[in-house]
């Protein structure tokens, strides 16, 4: 078996290639993938060679780990159907010396069937959005956690966890952003430049920005007994100064990557309607425009998420 996949070479050395899939067992799926989403997380450190040490990282690599379509191939013990649609979290599936520690941005899959998770067909492009859905309710969720009322950050992780604040029934949150272009798109909570706020009493604060040096600022607009929630993904050591964090009595917490109850959890908001993934999709392009899909996403600032559409690939 073979398929057309997103080959990352080195840094922004990008571009398509044939690849072999592993055969399929009982309990794997072969999936035709429709569309498959771009992180600028974790992707636009490896596009830009500016990952950190990473367990299983390297080039060649696949890239990858938002991936939508349909099931053409379903082995005896999966419990799926031809013609079902997926959501593709990655997949370890190449042949040779090609990475798949994401592995999603490719026409066809190969993956065990207990990974994917069953999506509604209509939701075309944006059943690829379900991973940072998921990332978001992670970050949320858990023993002794509070809901937000101020997030860093107002691109497609930020908006999402402002939705999933409001789709749990608390206030709305207030929402940072230094960039004027990205304080639209907000409804039933309000986006403005940090200096534009006064409050110093905040009970939790999500960082969904990754940046470097915010801590310092953030502990001095937190309440007494405070949260600072680290939601995005950093590059460089997290530093703070202890002072002011210790007359705070200020708590730092990890949110890491979405778990398989995130994942079930997220697609039930989506189906009753209590979470919406309308205007997250900024950008699409054909996969054959893989390599300028990849810098659009990593360089212009009004691009939240890109999609590349897989229709096209044999």
């Amino acid at each position: 078996m073979q398929t057309t996949a997103v080959i990352l070479q080195g840094a922004r050395e990008l571009g398509l290639e044939a690849l072999g899939l592993v055969a399929p067992g009982p309990q794997d799926l072969v999936v035709e993938v429709r569309h498959s989403g771009i992180s600028t997380g974790t992707e636009k450190l490896f596009w830009s060679g500016t990952m950190p040490p990473f367990p299983g990282m390297g080039y060649p690599l696949v890239p990858g780990y938002e991936a939508a379509g349909e099931v053409v191939e379903a082995g005896a013990d999966t419990g799926f159907r031809v013609g079902e649609t997926v959501f593709v979290p990655g997949a370890n599936c190449f042949t040779g010396n090609v990475k798949g520690l994401f592995g999603g941005a490719s026409r066809h899959l190969v993956t065990k069937a207990a990974r994917v998770a069953r999506i509604d067909a209509g939701m075309g492009a944006e059943g690829a959005l379900l991973a940072l859905a998921a990332t978001a309710r992670h970050a949320l969720a858990g023993f002794n956690t509070a809901l937000p009322d101020l997030i860093i950050g107002h691109g497609t992780l930020g908006r999402l966890l402002a939705r999933l604040t409001l789709a749990a029934g608390a206030p709305a949150p207030t929402v940072w952003d230094t960039n004027p272009e990205r304080h639209s798109g907000a409804v039933g909570y309000s986006v403005i430049a940090p200096e534009d706020d006064p409050r110093r009493d905040y009970r939790a604060i999500y960082d969904a920005s990754g940046a470097k040096g915010l801590i310092d600022q953030l502990v001095m607009r937190l309440a007494k007994g405070g949260e600072i929630v680290l939601a995005g993904f950093y590059t460089e050591p997290v530093a703070f100064a202890f002072p002011p964090a210790f007359m705070k009595e200020a708590r730092i917490r990890i949110a890491a990557e979405w778990a398989p109850e995130d994942l079930t959890a997220t697609r039930s908001l989506i189906e009753s309607g209590a979470l919406s993934l309308d205007g997250l999709i900024t950008h699409r392009r054909p996969a054959a425009d893989a390599a300028e899909a990849y810098e659009t996403a990593f360089t212009d600032a009004g691009c939240l998420k890109m999609i590349l559409d897989w229709s096209a690939r044999a």
